[in-house]
């Protein structure tokens, strides 16, 4: 059983006490998402658990757990988000030299083959534009180089939540300038600039020592270099650690999603960096009454 945490909100960042607590216990309580009053039970013990699959924007809590996960025998990697993007969009991001700082620690304590670099969603606007990108996209590459070998990107995904907070921000002018239903991108191709930026990101990343794939993604991007990836990815799992995870789509996510079958222990609406594109989380001020009603030493993140 591959373990991910989490797609569903930030653990390393928010909750590490919990989870070195469940880990503790070997186990924890996971509510369905769609229907709380179905509560899972989830294994945590070392000899059920393969690997776990940490997803964050900020891995600093966790750091002074990692002796004790690696004294137990777990196996786990990193995705972690660097965009940098201003303040507008991403309000409470850490700042990124702090995120490259941590990402050039753990890569020194676990290897930059277990540190996956997610510079995703490509979001476009007013003040993030392609030529934003590209600096961005290669300064960060440059600060990263040798503390990871794979970098992720995707382009926004059009959520109903996501789209009415940043169509809030074209009164701050923010306005995004396209989507994905929008003529050429509906049809599967991409304009000029499109692809000529995302050409452009692979060169970097390859220039800076890291393969780059993409996120399930539904635009076919590998006439400009981008492969398409898998964020619980069992090739991955073999490689570093020598596990047979077996290649089997995780039916739970979405079409495009090439994930292997992992278990989520998370729960969505209680991540507090307030990210105007989120998935997670439909309310920021739940978000933060959920986390002010957490329990580190309790059997699920968050119950009803």
């Amino acid at each position: 059983m591959i373990i991910s945490a989490s797609r569903r909100t930030d653990i390393p960042a928010f909750y590490a006490a919990w989870f070195i607590n469940r880990i503790r216990a070997g186990y924890c309580l996971t509510p369905n998402p769609f229907d709380a009053r179905q509560v899972g039970r989830i294994s945590l013990l070392p000899e059920d658990v393969e690997a776990i699959v940490f997803w964050t924007r900020n891995p600093r809590p966790l750091l002074p757990y990692l002796n004790e996960l690696d004294q137990r025998g777990y196996r786990y990697c990193f995705q972690v988000t660097l965009l940098g993007y201003p303040r507008q969009i991403d309000a409470r991001s850490p700042r990124p030299e702090a995120v490259i700082a941590t990402l050039r620690e753990l890569a020194s304590r676990i290897g930059p083959e277990r540190v996956i670099w997610r510079y995703d969603p490509l979001v476009f606007s007013e003040i993030t534009s392609p030529d934003y990108h590209r600096r961005a996209y290669e300064s960060l590459a440059r600060a990263l180089r040798g503390s990871t070998t794979r970098s992720v990107i995707s382009l926004m995904d059009e959520y109903g939540k996501a789209r009415k907070r940043l169509n809030q921000l074209a009164s701050q002018g923010a306005a995004l300038t396209w989507t994905k239903e929008s003529s050429p991108l509906s049809n599967g191709e991409l304009p000029s600039w499109l692809g000529g930026l995302i050409g452009d990101l692979a060169q970097i990343a390859a220039e800076n020592g890291m393969e780059i794939v993409s996120c399930a993604e539904t635009l076919n991007l590998q006439p400009y270099g981008v492969r398409p990836g898998k964020c619980i990815d069992n090739e991955l799992l073999q490689r570093l650690f020598g596990l047979q995870v077996p290649a089997v789509k995780d039916p739970g996510q979405r079409k495009a999603c090439g994930c292997v079958v992992s278990k989520d222990i998370g729960m969505y609406d209680s991540c507090l960096f307030g990210c105007s594109y989120c998935y997670a989380t439909s309310s920021f001020q739940r978000a933060r009454s959920n986390y002010l009603r957490h329990d580190p030493k309790g059997e699920a993140l968050l119950l009803p």
